[in-house]
């Protein structure tokens, strides 16, 4: 049985402010059968990959970035707001659609030359994304792909990434 992720998405009109249509997924992951599809969709597409490390950012990619750790038997680490990691931090500036924040992680998170496979919730106008890619690079892992469940193509964020980064993969499980 093949499942629509689509139709376990929904659209919260005004959201986080007036004018944007917030996609929640949190229905996928109340689905059983939604989110295995999902891991599953992720893990086919990221053995090929061979990543040795998945690294999940803040928050909902913490989700699906820590499935599919278990599924690919990998560790995982994490991206985070700053100011929310307890040890000594590599940081870099990630503007989003809504805020310029900082993402960090520990200094030893990835390890020099690591194979890492970073996931998202959502890939909107790709500055979280390439942020993040910036991080791991920053920490001198090799990033093999970047996963979403979720791009909003009209926002043009996967070619931001490729024009960032074009030795990334990009894939994401439903597209609007």
């Amino acid at each position: 049985m093949s499942i629509d992720l689509k139709d376990y998405i929904l659209d919260v009109p005004d959201f986080p402010k007036p004018g944007i249509v917030f996609k929640d997924i949190t229905p996928v992951v109340q689905s059983a059968q939604a989110f295995t599809a999902a891991i599953d969709e992720l893990a086919a597409w990221a053995r090929l990959r061979k990543p040795d490390l998945i690294v999940g950012i803040e928050s909902r990619g913490f989700l699906f970035g820590a499935a599919l750790a278990r599924e690919l038997r990998l560790g995982m680490t994490v991206i985070r707001k700053k100011g929310k990691l307890p040890r000594k931090c590599a940081s870099v500036v990630a503007p989003n659609e809504y805020a310029v924040e900082h993402f960090e992680m520990h200094e030893d998170a990835v390890a020099r030359g690591q194979r890492v496979l970073i996931i998202d919730d959502l890939i909107a106008t790709g500055s979280s994304s390439v942020s993040a890619i910036n991080l791991v690079k920053l920490l001198q892992g090799d990033v093999v792909g970047f996963g979403a469940v979720v791009e909003l193509s009209f926002l043009k964020g996967v070619d931001a990434i490729r024009r960032a980064h074009p030795d990334v993969a990009v894939h994401a499980l439903v597209r609007y």
